[in-house]
């Protein structure tokens, strides 16, 4: 899996210069969706094969600032696998040293609402993360 990279914005920065923190949950998801991209699974596949995976829980711990133009480099990793949930762990860098760590926990339901067990129901996608572990 290759690293998501990505420049921060100018429109991303407060008064202080620096990244504004609510905006390293917007870069979670960009590496998620890059992510599932290079599996084969983008979210278009998913919602077409009648999958969602909404945002349970979201934790971020921020170590350095980040500033308009740094090129930050998000390392993706599956910490848990559950029957009903999957937990994401991310560490995100600059020059090679950490900005933020951060988990985004998600579960996956069908298109009725209920939830589903992609293990039974979309094995191809399962192995896909399992790799990630």
């Amino acid at each position: 899996m290759e690293t998501f990279k990505r420049k921060i914005k100018y429109y991303e920065c407060d008064r202080m210069g620096v990244t504004h923190h609510s905006n390293y949950i917007r870069i979670m998801e960009e590496t998620r969706i890059d992510a599932l991209d290079q599996m084969g699974y983008g979210f278009e596949k998913m919602e077409a094969e009648g999958i969602v995976s909404p945002v349970v829980s979201v934790s971020v711990d921020y170590k350095r600032t980040t500033t308009f133009q740094d090129l930050i480099e998000v390392e993706l990793k599956v910490l848990e696998m559950s029957a009903l949930k999957l937990k994401f762990g991310y560490t995100m860098k600059r020059d090679g040293k950490v900005v933020c760590t951060a988990s985004s926990t998600h579960c996956f339901i069908g298109a009725d609402g209920r939830p589903i067990i992609i293990e039974n129901t979309h094995p191809q996608l399962y192995a896909a993360l399992k790799e990630l572990m």
